[in-house]
């Protein structure tokens, strides 16, 4: 996302406008909206602005300062091993991996926040050593959409910036275009995609041999994201502009007029996923979220950065069904296309957070407030915006991959207010970024926000996006070296210079959007509106919108998250069927569900499955109420498992030097010491002998006291526990013998016993997988005296013993200890296990009977997901269907009903395990990881001297 300028006010669009940063906005002007916020908020002092931007110069040169070292030339830095990850010698994160085209990514995608960072003489080395080791004709199959983005947009904003820092005389001199050489050649090899007879790019391209080649390894896809087709003429316009070549516009044009064409005519919606061959909608729900997102933002900003009028009313007519469908404020919820007042799910995803910045630059400032302070108050409550979370503000997925798009919608919304509230946002994201995803090797993105472990990632948007926008969040305009004023952002956070709307104009600006729908003229202001109307006389305009939000998360019951029937009796009508009423052989209740558009099939295994087909339904009305019996029998079927289900844990390394900073993604035991509800249990860790656990210990005195370290395999669990804890153990980590094996890459387990009382059994049991449970071994053999931290969720590190770090990145939090735990009850993390949607749901109902036989004929050592969906309310036939969402009840008096996604049970036995393993010959050393880590300690001590 990136910010436009404002039109002069009352004045048609001049060859050249003076975009404004401080409008934000391609239609409106915010003139003296900084000055009306003086009154009736607390100002920040130019000190403290000040010191808060240095903090994020130097959180960046922490991160930057790693990648170069630890990383480069790899695509991403991996900060818990402190290696850089390289396409194919990693385990495969599936389309994640698509961004990774072994060109140096991050480097590539830093290259503008360097100069915007008043880093001018590292961007001159890092240009120089772009020009002399980036290759872009690897054989790897990238992704289009991301390469574009990223590659393509660092090249073309180094290019930008580069050019201005030659014109200033000083730096950069010796620069002859050199960058926009590499990203002509970038360019051209990524047209091949375009041939479609849509003119919808295929997802991914082979860099060296492009598409359909035998070697090339891609070209058999046939449907794309509306975001990932829509997402490119910023780009490819530059890359016409800048070089003359106009293919490149000519090619991203036709693909937004394709998709502009296949929109739904009826409510002017588009879906998520596309065929790109015939044009055909494959996934029919609609929001401002993943899929979509950068669609409806380079729409508004290309009109801004090309000066064609046919972008702007096509944005404005999006804009309308989003706002009439989609916008519940503060909510923003995906409807289906066809039946817009259907919604699809009840759940939000992380990357809608970029709106409220859009409507900025729209000019909506009101509901841009609104829906922004409702993520705030998310992040209040979880330190971070979870990757998903649920309309009752719930996680629905746990992770946290530090998306900046938070602070980008903070910043825009601080430029067209002034207002300092947003100055004490962003100073809360700095503050988070430090206390709970700052590790020695630099930043790490969060696995679970809820327990606060950590995930071996930086992605490069990390360094192209949110140091830039918290940096100019803090920063005066002296404070940066060149008029930011003059360029707009890609969606990458790139700069692109807004003259090149004059330069190279050879593309046909034929206006194809009239002829398609009747527009509203009221969508098409031409002039600024008066900000008395943004503004009206109000200084506390802002706070009196945000003021009902502020409880929202924690007190509140979100009132329009689904659309009920206005009546809930209407005359001479029945109340609607319940789930606690449903009776399977009653033939009227079976004429309910038809009419609901709700299938009953009998199982051969003696279960009952329910299919809903919405499309299916009488009515709207019926629809609704058949959605919301699919919850209620969803909310049934999965409450014989509830008491059974547990949260992921924490290990949390505090000794000399890791000091709290290292958290490990752990599963719980279902017997032992429930760490939810006791003390964290603190000690240090020793290695069991025999190291499976499975016989009497012979070296009790080594255990005695201490958290003993067992390898699975070759008996039960709970057999483990008992003799570690007849040694005089104070607790237990199982480590995975399944070499390789990480939180990462598997589904996080729960060791289950072993089908006798395991009363008897007092101490916590936590189970690692093996590349987590190598980080700890790897400690031991360095400093041999390691201590650990078992829990329910990470502690703050500044209350741990012995922290060596400066105290601007510990702030002391003493409501940290007390503050109210994440819900303890699984939330849904993995998407292709939620297959249970609005659309198509299916629910298996097991009776109770055979649900307790299925409990006691299971294996006694199982391990079981904790973080997948209740399997017994998927059926095999909805695994492989579109991604679909699970849903909450709403009930018909209003009340809210807390409902969260259910864990199951799978059982896999320990007997399968492989004996004859050696653990001791398995342990690798990751990349002399604590070596490296002594380093960064040293630069602790000597910034806290420095007192940055």
């Amino acid at each position: 996302m990136s910010e436009a300028g404002g039109r002069g006010c009352g004045s048609p669009v001049p060859q050249r406008a003076p975009w404004s940063l401080v409008a934000a906005t391609a239609a409106i002007c915010l003139v003296s909206a900084t000055s009306v916020w003086t009154v009736g908020a607390e100002p920040m002092s130019r000190e403290e602005k000040q010191k808060l931007g240095n903090q994020v110069l130097e959180m960046f040169d922490h991160a930057y300062g790693n990648y170069m070292e630890h990383a480069y030339p790899a695509d991403e830095l991996m900060p818990l091993t402190c290696r850089g990850r390289v396409r194919g010698q990693e385990p495969s994160r599936g389309d994640v991996d698509d961004a990774l085209g072994k060109f140096s990514l991050t480097l590539i995608d830093s290259l503008d926040t360097l100069v915007v960072l008043n880093k001018t003489k590292e961007f001159e080395d890092a240009v120089r050593k772009v020009l002399r080791d980036v290759n872009l004709d690897n054989d790897v199959v990238v992704s289009v959409f991301e390469t574009n983005i990223r590659v393509l947009g660092g090249l073309l904003g180094g290019h930008s910036l580069a050019i201005m820092l030659k014109e200033k005389g000083e730096y950069m001199q010796w620069y002859n275009d050199e960058l926009l050489q590499m990203a002509k050649q970038l360019g051209y090899k990524l047209l091949p995609a375009f041939n479609t007879t849509s003119g919808l790019p295929y997802p991914r391209i082979n860099l060296k041999f492009g598409i359909r080649k035998p070697e090339a390894r891609t070209g058999t896809e046939t449907d794309t994201c509306t975001a990932c087709a829509g997402t490119l003429i910023l780009e490819f316009a530059a890359l016409s502009r800048f070089t003359g070549a106009t293919i490149f516009e000519e090619y991203a044009r036709k693909a937004l007029d394709f998709l502009w064409e296949k929109r739904q005519r009826s409510s002017n919606l588009v879906g998520v996923t596309i065929n790109i061959h015939t044009g055909d909608w494959v996934r029919k729900d609609s929001g401002v979220g993943a899929g979509i997102d950068s669609y409806y933002e380079y729409l508004l900003k290309a009109y801004v950065l090309l000066g064609d009028d046919s972008f702007l009313e096509r944005f404005n007519t999006h804009y309308d069904a989003i706002m009439r469908y989609i916008s519940q404020p503060p909510l923003l919820l995906d409807v289906h296309i066809h039946k817009p007042m259907l919604n699809a799910r009840t759940w939000m995803d992380a990357l809608l957070a970029f709106f409220p910045g859009l409507q900025v630059l729209k000019g909506d400032i009101r509901p841009a407030i609104e829906t922004h302070e409702m993520l705030y108050q998310v992040i209040k409550k979880h330190n971070f915006l979870p990757e998903a979370f649920t309309t009752d503000f719930r996680v629905h997925w746990a992770q946290h991959p530090l998306r900046p798009e938070f602070a980008e919608s903070t910043y825009f919304l601080y430029k067209a207010t002034g207002d300092p509230y947003y100055l004490e946002v962003g100073k809360t994201l700095i503050e988070n970024l430090n206390k709970y995803a700052r590790v020695p090797c630099g930043f790490a993105a969060m696995k679970d926000v809820r327990t606060g472990s950590h995930e071996d990632r930086m992605d490069s948007f990390f360094l192209a996006e949110m140091f830039k926008y918290l940096y100019l969040l803090f920063a005066d305009k002296e404070d940066i070296i060149f008029d930011i004023e003059d360029y707009i952002f890609t969606t990458e956070a790139h700069l692109l210079p807004l003259w090149l709307s004059t330069t190279n104009q050879s593309i046909s600006k034929k206006n194809t959007t009239s002829e398609y729908t009747e527009l509203d003229d009221s969508n098409f202001d031409w002039t600024c509106p008066n900000t008395q109307i943004l503004f009206p006389n109000d200084p506390l305009y802002a706070q009196s919108i945000r003021e009902p939000l502020k409880n929202v998360v924690d007190k509140s019951c979100p009132r329009g998250i689904i659309r009920v029937r206005e009546e809930s009796f209407r005359s001479g009508a029945k109340p609607p069927l319940r789930a606690r009423d449903f009776m399977a052989t009653n033939p009227e209740h079976l004429e309910i569900l038809k009419k609901m558009g709700v299938s009953l099939i009998h199982l051969k295994d003696g279960r009952v499955q329910l299919v809903q087909h919405a499309i299916q339904a009488a009515s709207s009305i019926d629809a609704e109420d058949g959605l919301r019996f699919m919850q209620e029998m969803i909310e049934l079927s999965s409450q014989q498992q509830k008491e059974q289900q547990l949260p992921p844990r924490a290990v949390q390394i505090v000794s000399h030097p890791f000091f709290g900073r290292v958290v490990l993604t752990a599963g719980p035991a279902q017997f032992g010491l429930d760490l939810s509800k006791h003390k964290e249990t603190r000690g240090f860790v020793a290695s069991s002998k025999p190291y499976n656990g499975c016989s009497e210990l012979t070296n009790p005195e080594a255990v005695m006291g201490k958290i003993a370290l067992i390898q699975r395999g070759q008996c039960m669990f709970a057999e483990k526990a008992r003799n570690i804890q007849n040694a005089g153990a104070i607790g237990g980590i199982v480590i995975d013998d399944n070499e390789g094996s990480s939180s990462d890459t598997a589904p996080l387990f729960q060791m289950a016993g072993d089908g006798k009382d395991t009363d008897d059994i007092k101490i916590p049991m936590l189970f690692l997988f093996s590349k987590e449970g190598s980080i700890i071994l790897d400690a031991i053999r360095e400093y041999e005296e390691v201590e650990v931290l078992l829990s329910d969720k990470a502690k703050d590190r500044a209350i741990l013993k012995g922290k060596m770090i400066p105290s601007y990145i510990i702030n002391s939090n003493p409501e940290m200890e007390n503050e109210e735990q994440p819900s303890s009850e699984n939330d849904s993390q993995n998407q292709s296990a939620e297959q249970i949607s609005s659309s198509s749901q299916e629910v298996d109902l097991v009776d109770q009977e055979s649900s307790e036989e299925n409990s006691l004929n299971s294996h006694p050592e199982s391990l079981s997901p904790a973080d997948m969906d209740n399997a017994a309310s998927i059926s095999p036939s909805e695994q492989t269907s579109n991604p679909t969402e699970n849903h909450e009840t709403a009930n018909l008096n209003g009340e809210c009903t807390d409902l969260d996604n259910q864990l199951q049970e799978q059982s896999e036995t320990e007997e399968d395990s492989n004996p004859n393993v050696s653990w001791g010959k398995k342990v690798q050393p990751i990349d002399s990881i604590l070596a490296d880590w002594n380093e960064d300690i040293e630069a602790f001590e000597m910034m806290e001297k420095d007192e940055l």
